[in-house]
């Protein structure tokens, strides 16, 4: 088993994914990717290689429990996982409020539950350690009513209580919890890709981005610090 520290990027894409994986892995930790197919899991390999970055790629659909846990465990007999950090996107469209039922927005909440058993998989051995971080990605939503995200605000909502919530429960523990609360375009993302690719559609995302190397920094500056347990970015409130 290797010595050196691993970080687990959940949800990996181009945008906030691969600044976590690089902020991460410049700091000296071995990186592993996780997300749903591997169709970009060459290239982002070639980039964190180039950069003297240690990283593996694994594929799986965070919903599917058995999978997750066995991503998870293989990670972890290759070294200890310091970080496990959170951040695909919900795949549902959102829907209004005003027209959903109990099992519309149940449905939503299969964004959570994996957040939820990551949480369930890595932290025991963490808290063996006495050393180890969760961080995750939210939306704006969760703190601020956004009624065009529909029945999405509701599990936003609901992973930053978690998130949180698990701060207040670990801390004097040596396990670390966070929540990157995120109101804004990031740069690079596959949604910012397609909003810029029909602006007549979407809109112009000018004053709307976000920076994803930004974000990782506050990331790591809130895994070295920890003492908060949020940090918000919001472009809509000027």
């Amino acid at each position: 088993m290797s010595s050196t520290p691993t970080a687990v990027i959940i949800g990996v894409g181009p945008g906030l994914g691969m600044s976590m994986a690089r902020r991460f892995g410049s700091e000296g930790f071995r990186v592993a990717l996780v997300s749903r197919n591997d169709a970009r899991h060459a290239s982002y390999l070639k980039d964190l290689a180039a950069q003297g970055i240690d990283a593996t790629a694994h594929a799986a659909d965070v919903t599917d429990r058995a999978r997750l846990q066995s991503v998870l465990a293989d990670i972890a007999s290759d070294g200890d996982i310091e970080l496990a950090y959170y951040g695909p996107a919900p795949a549902h469209q959102p829907i209004p409020l005003t027209e959903i039922d109990a099992d519309t927005a149940r449905s939503a909440f299969d964004w959570i539950w994996p957040a939820v058993d990551m949480v369930h998989d890595v932290l025991p051995a963490m808290l063996a350690r006495g050393s180890g971080a969760l961080l995750f990605a939210g939306g704006l939503s969760g703190v601020r009513p956004m009624p065009m995200l529909g029945h999405l605000a509701l599990p936003s909502a609901a992973l930053r209580n978690y998130a949180v919530t698990l701060h207040a429960a670990l801390a004097d523990r040596g396990v670390y919890a966070g929540t990157l609360t995120i109101g804004g375009l990031i740069e690079r993302g596959d949604i910012h890709s397609m909003v810029t690719a029909d602006p007549d559609r979407y809109g112009s995302p000018d004053g709307h981005t976000l920076d994803p190397d930004q974000l990782a920094d506050t990331a790591w500056d809130m895994y070295r610090s920890r003492n908060r347990a949020e940090e918000v970015f919001d472009v809509f409130s000027g």
